[in-house]
Parts: C-alpha cells; sequence; structure tokens
C-alpha cells in the first residue's frame, strides 16, 4: 500500500522547467482559498472539530482523503506566500508536489480532482501547442515578406 508521506525521492518530483507540471501547479494553486470563496454557514456534523465554518466543498473533500496532512501544508503555503505576496508556484512547489504524489498514491478517492487536473494541463499543453504554431506561422509569413522585398 502507498504510503502518505509527502516526503518523496528526487527523481519523483515534477520538473519545475516542465509545461505540464508547472500548468498543473498552478492549476493547483488557482484554487480559492477559504478568505476568496463564498462563506456559506454549512451546518457541522460534530466530526469536523478543526474545521472551520463555511470551509469551501473542495477543502473538506481534499480534507476527506488520506493526503489531509499534505493539503494543510499546501493550504499554509499557499496563505503565507500570498500574504507575502510572493511567487506561489516558486514558493510552494515543492509542498504542491507533494501534495499531487499523495494524492496519486490515494487515486480510489482523489481520481475526481487527478482527473480534471490531467483535462486541464491537456487542454494546456494544446494551447501551448497552438500558439507555437501560430508564432511559426507568423515568423514564416515575416520572412517571406521579408524574401519579397528584396
Amino acid at each position: 500500500m502507498p504510503s502518505s508521506d509527502p516526503k518523496t525521492p528526487e527523481e519523483a518530483k515534477p520538473s519545475f522547467d516542465d509545461p505540464a507540471s508547472k500548468e498543473s501547479i498552478e492549476s493547483l494553486n488557482s484554487t480559492k482559498t477559504l478568505e476568496e470563496t463564498d462563506q456559506t454557514n454549512t451546518p457541522m456534523t460534530g466530526n469536523e472539530e478543526e474545521e472551520e465554518e463555511g470551509e469551501c466543498g473542495f477543502c473538506l473533500f481534499m480534507k476527506g482523503g488520506g493526503c489531509k496532512d499534505a493539503f494543510v501544508a499546501w493550504e499554509d503555503c499557499i496563505k503565507q506566500v500570498e500574504e507575502k505576496n510572493e511567487d506561489i508556484v516558486e514558493k510552494c512547489f515543492e509542498i504542491t508536489s507533494a501534495l499531487k504524489l499523495c494524492m496519486e498514491a490515494h487515486a480510489d478517492y482523489y481520481e475526481p480532482i487527478l482527473r480534471a487536473e490531467k483535462a486541464a494541463e491537456q487542454e494546456a499543453v494544446k494551447q501551448l501547442e497552438k500558439e507555437k504554431e501560430e508564432e511559426a506561422a507568423a515568423a514564416a509569413q515575416k520572412s517571406e515578406f521579408n524574401e519579397k522585398e528584396k
């Protein structure tokens, strides 16, 4: 059975330079913090002693699985970085990577989030490829135009 330990071997960490990994981290980081979400007063069931009233559904879901500690660490990192107005991707990269690896180790529970994240990654890759094709076409057109003017 996979461990929920957020520490990972060095070779298992995604590359910060990899656009798909960076997009994955940005998509996790783009999740609204508690302060940014609508604060609805959901009834407490008694077993959420650490949960705040009105906590977002995503947060409750994430804390309901085997990666609660990794998620709380990620959430704390995001809050600290936002308070200091620093780069979330850079400062929380390792914690985000550990959370993602934990979620993959508990894919039976986190599958809906992993599936949505994968779809977002695929869309980002498609968008990057489209932009590269458009840039290449524009460069070719400019080169062709310059050749005609000679």
